[in-house]
């Protein structure tokens, strides 16, 4: 006989002509204990522990339905299978509502029960053994293909397998594959950190690119807009595509989803990157073109630097010449009280021809674990952090807007301004007081840090950035390394580890999902 693979009772008062069945599943390892009524069943499951239940709907003296409560109260975790021969549709209901696990219409034959029998207490072993073998070989061909030429199709096809793999993993963590993909993901972004270096500044002389931030609202909303279509811009703050990867089937019975990919522009921070965004321009073309709505302020600062957020919209829509009546509205999403706001007003936003929402719970969340022992506590890994996101989502005021837009047939866009990356090493960076204050990039004047750990951009006209005065540079962290100076090196190399950090060149941080979702 094969090994054990878990203990069944199985109740139907016509037990002795399924024999044959019994026989079959004992075969295949599993120890079958039968019963013909619900009265010796529910000793049996008080005295014992078993895996799985099949349950007969028409039993003599009590019927399987008014059983099945009676089992559940005693093991409410017991996986039952109904089986009957009833085919009536508002039967099926009945039982799949009283809280079954699969259903069977007799006649059944040996290789159905084995299946369902499979399906609900192997699948946790079948799922791992063929997570374990695809990875293998998935491992296997993103190694050779980081050998190749790697093209920006590619590293958006590498990422979103690595995300898939995560989100995979989290459900198996006893596969023991975490640290491989670990070690895969951070050999990843150090090939993507040198794609990057020799690839960016390409992309911004040039229409054959991927996606960058100063694409999303021409070539994502404009032409809903263009049509007469009424759509919402949601920009969730700091959103990575494996959290929204989380997110998506939460909104898969509303919408039908179309999910496309971007790379966000250098600095990988809200500043640059979100007023990317709004204004369809680089940070340095915003200086130039628009001083008065380029703020120098604490980069850290959201509401400071990015303040002029509707301005900057609303002079992309002129310069494209598209002409709303009446304008566009939005708002920005800093605390619960406007999040509850926006949730009750959210038909005012639809009612208009183009409407953005910025909503920073994400990104607070990343700032407060890094300064709060017990958020880190809460979230002290990725898994964590991913499944802190989903539930937050399943349970906000914003996806009760997202409802409401569903139900009155709005299209709404979704997309994040960067991601983010656990700061795991440090690296040292020369400057002077002057010196901005980021972990992941720095500018000022002269200063320096090791090429290994960053890329240098010396000239940052050319890299469509702010000069910000003379001899400014610009360094952008790759991998997972973090900017920590010289003086008390130690202690803030200690203080700044393991926390989500932003602005820098890594797979995270620079390629995003843009989703639009249009009501079903």
């Amino acid at each position: 006989m094969a090994k054990e693979k878990g203990q069944i009772l199985w109740v139907d008062d016509e037990i002795d002509l399924l024999r044959p069945h019994v026989l079959f599943l004992e075969e295949k390892g599993y120890v079958v204990r039968t019963v013909t009524n619900a009265e010796d069943a529910i000793v049996l499951i008080k005295e014992n522990d078993f895996d799985l239940m099949l349950l007969d709907e028409m039993l003599n003296g009590m019927d399987g339905l008014t059983a099945l409560n009676e089992f559940k109260n005693i093991k409410p975790g017991l996986p039952v299978i109904m089986v009957t021969k009833n085919e009536e549709e508002s039967l099926m209901e009945e039982a799949i509502g009283a809280r079954i696990d699969d259903y069977l219409t007799k006649p059944v034959n040996p290789s159905q029960i084995l299946l369902v029998c499979k399906k609900i207490l192997e699948r946790q072993k079948i799922a791992g053994a063929r997570i374990s073998r695809d990875y293998t070989f998935e491992f296997s061909q993103i190694a050779r293909q980081l050998i190749g030429d790697v093209t920006w199709h590619d590293w958006i096809d590498i990422h979103l397998k690595l995300c898939e793999y995560d989100l995979e993993l989290d459900q198996h963590p006893d596969l023991g594959l975490k640290q491989t993909l670990y070690d895969q993901k951070r050999e990843c972004n150090a090939e993507f950190g040198r794609f990057i270096e020799k690839n960016y500044e390409k992309w911004l002389y040039s229409s054959n690119r991927p996606s960058l931030s100063v694409d999303i609202v021409p070539r994502y909303v404009f032409p809903f807009v263009q049509k007469g279509i009424h759509v919402l811009l949601l920009v969730i703050d700091n959103l990575r595509l494996d959290q929204w990867l989380v997110v998506e089937p939460i909104l898969r019975q509303y919408f039908r989803i179309h999910r496309d990919y971007y790379f966000s522009i250098l600095p990988t921070a809200t500043p640059y990157a979100r007023n990317a965004i709004f204004s369809g321009l680089f940070p340095g073309q915003i200086e130039e073109h628009l001083p008065e709505l380029w703020v120098n302020g604490d980069e850290n600062d959201d509401v400071s630097c990015n303040r002029h957020e509707h301005a900057l919209l609303e002079d992309q829509l002129r310069r494209h010449k598209i002409e709303l009546k009446p304008g566009s509205k939005y708002a920005k999403i800093l605390d619960m009280q406007e999040h509850r706001s926006i949730a009750r007003k959210i038909q005012e936003f639809a009612d208009v021809p183009l409407s953005a929402i910025v909503l920073n719970f994400v990104d607070i969340l990343a700032h407060t674990r890094s300064s709060s022992d017990l958020i880190k506590e809460m979230i002290p890994n990725e898994a964590a952090y991913r499944s802190m996101t989903k539930s937050w989502f399943e349970h906000s005021h914003i996806f009760q807007a997202l409802r409401q837009l569903a139900d009155s047939g709005h299209t709404v866009i979704i997309t994040s301004d960067h991601g983010s990356i656990r700061g795991l090493r440090g690296a040292k960076v020369i400057g002077d007081r002057e010196t901005s204050t980021s972990l992941r990039y720095k500018y000022g004047r002269n200063i320096k840090a090791d090429a290994k750990h960053a890329m240098v951009i010396r000239d940052p006209k050319r890299f469509k950035l702010p000069a910000r005065g003379m001899n400014t540079n610009y360094l952008i962290a790759k991998e997972d390394f973090y900017f920590v100076y010289p003086t008390n090196y130690h202690y803030y190399l200690n203080y700044y580890a393991d926390s989500l950090q932003h602005g820098g060149i890594s797979m995270e941080e620079m390629i995003l999902p843009i989703i639009t979702l249009e009501a079903k």
